[in-house]
């Protein structure tokens, strides 16, 4: 996909910038100077490609490297931030040992990407109206950005909990007396906006032109996701099961676990039968140093990746040398050391090293295990256009079916509800891994809470789920996270500069 066509002024409070990461596949827009928002918006075409600007910040990836996976991996109890020291990514190491400041830390950029998506889905519902085009297609445009605002707000809420909420544009005459929302409010517009999104997305798309696309699958996904934050576990699990169907089977949407959890990871396999939403990447635009948030590679591939990695035997892993971050902890390395999604989930370089298979260069914080899933390797086949860090293919999922088992499990769980079917959830999940059925366990929440971790790390959840459980505080604690502060980031300093926007009472401020 190429870069988006709405251009429009958002002021101080909520920065847009119109160069952003890439999300999708299936758009091929190719803007030729600078279309203004005013001038938009006259047929088919033009609403398409709007709404292609929409989905482009799904996969926001900041100048200096912040994404929300990698921002949140660095702050769970999972990975260290790493890097060459301890000013590599300044937001990285201070949301990871829990200093970071209204001035310093991941929020910009995380305030930045989610307001840049919904003020880009507000101009589309404006102006779709208007637009002379086939009826049928311009409903499933408008519930397409009915879904993505209520996604970007979903990550909104959860990170930082007092915020504005806009459902129609803002002119810049305005944005200095715009006031924060309270969360209710906020959950209230979220679970609207999918309700109504629901009827008109589709029930599934062609992966093969229209991959990445918002369906009706990731729209109870989504909804049960957004149900299950606020503890309405009744309906979490409704909108859930819509999803999952039998487990361990197909769902009415067609999804399925892969009989082989390594096959998730296979950099061809995007789109697969168990992917809900996915977050895709090329390694054809030929992102380079000039402007790394223009790029459309996946630079958590060179991130996550061993520094100074070297190949000493023919059977060596292909690893590209990386950067060093987000070192699996030692804690995450033993709970997973004897399962079976160990050899997919954690690089051992600590043991390629002592056998002497290859070598690397030990960065800040060094483990000796780094995160298989996503570390870049040779045979991720690179272009040659633009730089080789900013070039890697592989797509990340943002909601998988698993996921949603075990979601819909601790709904069940949690709210009194099905017990046997919150167990064949879990073990449906388990069966896949073991590829048998002799290590099944009861659904009970400590259950569901080590399954999450094992089948889901390095992919961003972790610290959502600690907090969402109340558990942050005990596990977090010893990295510095003080209850009561750190469930939420700080409204960024600069938001608050001759604006009526307050900091949260947990920063110090009045909100």
């Amino acid at each position: 996909m190429k870069r988006n066509i709405n251009k429009y002024i958002a002021g101080l409070v909520i920065g847009v910038q119109l160069l952003s990461s890439c999300t999708t596949d299936f758009l091929e827009v190719k803007p030729k100077g600078t279309d203004l928002e005013s001038n938009y918006y006259r047929n088919q075409q033009e609403a398409f490609n709007g709404l292609v600007a929409v989905y482009d910040v799904v996969g926001w990836q900041g100048s200096g490297f912040v994404t929300k996976i990698g921002a949140l991996n660095a702050a769970s109890d999972d990975h260290y931030a790493g890097g060459g020291g301890a000013n590599d990514i300044t937001s990285f190491q201070v949301f990871s040992n829990y200093t970071l400041t209204p001035a310093t830390g991941p929020q910009d950029e995380l305030w930045r990407k989610g307001f840049s998506g919904i003020f880009r889905a507000n101009v589309i519902l404006q102006k779709i109206g208007t637009v002379p085009m086939d009826e049928s297609l311009k409903k499933r445009y408008i519930a397409e950005a009915k879904f993505l605002r209520a996604y970007f707000y979903f990550d909104l809420v959860r990170l930082f909990k007092n915020i504005p909420l806009f459902t129609s544009t803002v002119s810049t005459s305005e944005m200095n007396n715009v006031l924060q929302a309270t969360p209710e409010e906020v959950y209230k517009q979220i679970e609207k906006d999918l309700t109504e999104a629901m009827a008109d997305l589709p029930a599934a798309v062609p992966v093969a032109t229209e991959g990445g696309r918002a369906t009706q699958g990731a729209g109870h996904a989504l909804l049960g996701k957004v149900y299950l934050q606020q503890e309405k576990f009744g309906p979490a699990a409704q909108e859930l099961a819509a999803v999952n169907g039998t487990p361990g089977g197909a769902s009415q949407y067609g999804y399925k676990l892969l009989s082989n959890f390594g096959d998730l990871w296979n950099v061809k396999n995007k789109f697969n039968a168990e992917s809900i939403f996915e977050i895709a990447y090329t390694n054809t635009s030929a992102g380079a140093w000039g402007c790394v948030s223009c790029t459309e590679g996946n630079v958590l591939n060179i991130m996550v990746g061993p520094r100074g990695y070297k190949a000493k035997t023919a059977n060596a892993p292909d690893y590209v040398s990386g950067w060093s971050f987000l070192p699996v902890t030692p804690d995450l390395f033993n709970a997973i050391h004897f399962d079976p999604r160990y050899k997919y989930t954690i690089a051992n370089l600590d043991s390629l090293e002592k056998n002497g298979i290859a070598t690397y260069e030990k960065g800040y914080m060094n483990t000796g295990y780094f995160l298989e899933k996503f570390a870049g390797r040779d045979s991720f086949k690179w272009t040659g256009a633009g730089n080789m860090e900013l070039n890697f293919p592989q797509n990340i999922y943002d909601m998988r079916l698993a996921d949603m088992y075990l979601l819909e499990a601790e709904a069940l769980v949690r709210g009194g509800g099905n017990l046997e079917r919150a167990s064949a959830l879990l073990n449906a999940v388990r069966d896949r891994a073991y590829h048998d059925n002799l290590h099944h366990l009861p659904a009970t929440m400590d259950n569901i809470i080590n399954e999450r971790r094992l089948e889901l790390a390095g992919e961003g959840h972790r610290w959502l789920d600690l907090v969402r459980w109340k558990k942050a505080g005990t596990v977090l604690g010893p990295r510095g996270f003080k209850e009561g502060k750190h469930e939420i980031l700080p409204i960024p300093l600069l938001e608050m500069e001759n604006t009526k926007i307050q900091q949260s009472k947990e920063w110090g401020g009045t909100k």
